[in-house]
């Protein structure tokens, strides 16, 4: 008889690569998770890995199988998700990463209220701007701006029209005027943000006349966006940023925008999972509670 756990050990190691990793995920040594797709494969009667000594991949055998098992464990996840939905609390670990801005400034006092309404979640925040990775970090989800690049992953929108927006503070405009198109950015102090190695100082439009890009720079670099729009709101340069990070600043008037808001590329804002059997009663739960918030405060 097939074992679930093994399922799940087969699954997580072609996720992340090896019995190493696989075990760290789901928190087992590696010489159980070992245990585990041998004795998948003996119930099976193939082999699912071609193992060396610097790589595992999967056979064909294991090629044709990981669909099957992958939606064996969906439907396990499909059929919990429904009995937990029949009960009147949610309660367990919540592990989730967020972006510092829209973090610290919007979803903080958001979570509070979420956890007053479901007070046995225990929640465990990573605040950071970095990409998290939601198998080494063990993350249930993560709150993530822009389209996903790994298309294994469930992404649930929660506010999918969200655009970027250039904008500056009344002082900064005073003082040094107001672009009147993208090109004019070039000869202003813009506010960059950088992640890893990389510096986001190539900003892109979407204008009339097509999609315009500017080569930008400016004397202030951050890895914090939270830095980069307070840096913004002193009047230090002009920023670009997501336009839910900036709304209460455009809302009362500490920043203006300075093109028009569909001249701003796409930034939806979703709520992320590493795969549907992640999609735990207080994940379903988070994602529904804040799908509202968004709609009200986009609205208001």
């Amino acid at each position: 008889m097939i074992r679930v756990d093994d399922l799940q050990v087969f699954v997580a190691t072609t996720d992340v690569g090896s019995f190493s990793a696989a075990a760290r995920l789901l928190d087992i040594s590696p010489a159980l998770a070992s245990v585990a797709v041998q004795r998948l494969e003996a119930s099976l009667g193939v082999r699912l890995f071609v193992r060396s000594t610097r790589r595992l991949r999967l056979s064909d055998d294991g090629e044709r199988y990981l669909a099957h098992a992958r939606q064996a464990l969906e439907a396990l996840g499909d059929g919990e998700l429904a009995l937990a939905q029949g009960r009147d609390e949610v309660a367990g670990t919540l592990r989730l990463s967020m972006p510092s801005d829209i973090g610290r400034n919007l979803l903080l006092p958001w979570l509070d209220e979420f956890q007053q309404l479901h007070p046995k979640v225990l929640l465990q925040l990573r605040v950071s701007d970095q990409v998290a990775d939601l198998f080494s970090e063990h993350l249930d989800a993560s709150i993530r701006y822009g389209q996903l690049a790994d298309s294994s992953l469930v992404s649930l929108a929660l506010e999918p029209s969200n655009r970027r927006t250039v904008c500056a503070s009344p002082d900064y405009i005073a003082r040094h005027g107001r672009p009147q198109t993208p090109a004019e950015l070039s000869r202003h102090n813009c506010l960059r943000y950088v992640m890893g190695d990389q510096t986001f100082e190539r900003w892109s439009f979407q204008t009339p006349r097509g999609v315009e890009t500017v080569q930008v720079a400016g004397n202030r670099i951050s890895d914090d966006a939270d830095i980069v729009r307070r840096w913004a709101v002193s009047g230090q340069g002009i920023v670009y940023k997501s336009r839910l990070d900036v709304m209460d600043d455009l809302r009362s008037g500490r920043l203006v925008e300075v093109f028009p808001p569909d001249y701003g590329q796409p930034a939806p804002l979703q709520l992320v999972c590493a795969h549907r059997t992640s999609l735990t009663p207080a994940v379903q739960m988070l994602r529904a509670f804040l799908a509202v918030r968004f709609e009200r405060y986009v609205s208001a």
